[in-house]
């Protein structure tokens, strides 16, 4: 079941990350707009553009959130391979990510805290990146 989600997931967030798509959607919300007239702009007629959106933005919600999940757990275990091979890196920072956000924040907190400990090497990178976004 888990792989027979995963392909239809993958497949439908491909399909509806295209252009195409978006183009199809339109035309199906303009075609509707120009049938009002025609059905007299009746509840019925309102009732079947409101279920059939709302239908499709909660399918789509869980495919979103599975994409979502497994392209941050593939660059997630990416990132820990990269920490892993490196051998200056801090091998404690591999999985992290499933520390509370608190925990997280403290982390992030001490690691700005040693990089302005450090001196010369933050004013430069904190220069750099006024320079970057100074481009912007």
């Amino acid at each position: 079941m888990d792989r027979f989600f995963t392909v239809i997931a993958t497949r439908v967030a491909w399909l509806v990350g295209r252009p195409f798509a978006s183009f199809a959607a339109t035309l199906i919300i303009v075609i509707w707009g120009l049938s009002g007239p025609l059905f007299g702009y009746s509840d019925t007629w309102q009732l079947v553009i409101n279920t059939g959106t709302t239908i499709i933005t909660f399918l789509m919600v869980f495919v979103i959130q599975n994409s979502q999940n497994r392209d941050a757990a593939a660059m997630q275990a990416k990132l820990d391979e990269l920490i892993r091979a490196q051998q200056d890196a801090r091998n404690a920072f591999i999985g992290i990510e499933h520390l509370t956000d608190v925990q997280i924040d403290a982390i992030r907190a001490a690691l700005e805290e040693e990089g302005r400990a450090r001196g010369d090497h933050h004013k430069a990178a904190h220069a750099s990146v006024e320079r970057l976004l100074d481009r912007i």
